[in-house]
């Protein structure tokens, strides 16, 4: 299993690069760019938008740099904010209409590569794929929230 963590990894670095380029064009910060990834996954189907909170949770940043962050990236047009309707102490980041063409051209050859992947397997195998990818997700997810990626051997996480 060795070639798969290290097809992981790969896979984890070209993403990467993908996303620093994106933000060097927009002449944003990676992390801008990954809070513009996680808001934009926040209003999909079956989730709600996030909160500035749950973006410092999601991109494990301080309160101060998430505010930086979201004033940003309200700045230059690629985000902004709404009341909760029910409690307006709350604020949802939503991404901006204006950025959507921006996104979608930058990331379209990226949509057409995945997309050629795909076509070469059949529909039992990719969701053995995303059920893989889902549940690597969910541990990675854990263990970052559990305070388990900070916490050196031996020691217990702070």
């Amino acid at each position: 299993m060795q070639a798969f963590a290290f097809l992981l990894r790969r896979l984890n670095g070209e993403l990467n690069h993908v996303t620093h380029e994106f933000a060097r064009r927009q002449g944003l910060h990676p992390t801008d760019a990954q809070a513009l990834a996680a808001i934009l996954d926040g209003e999909g189907p079956g989730h709600e938008p996030l909160t500035p909170g749950a973006l410092s949770r999601r991109l494990n940043l301080t309160s101060g740099a998430v505010t930086a962050v979201v004033d940003r990236l309200e700045r230059v047009g690629h985000i902004r904010r709404s009341r909760d309707v029910a409690d307006r102490r709350v604020v949802h980041l939503h991404f901006a209409e204006r950025a959507l063409p921006v996104a979608a051209e930058f990331f379209r050859p990226l949509a057409q590569r995945t997309g050629n992947v795909c076509s070469r397997f059949d529909e039992d195998e990719l969701r053995t794929v995303a059920r893989f990818l889902g549940a690597l997700v969910d541990e990675l997810t854990d263990m970052r929230t559990d305070g388990g990626e900070s916490a050196p051997p031996g020691r217990p996480p702070v």
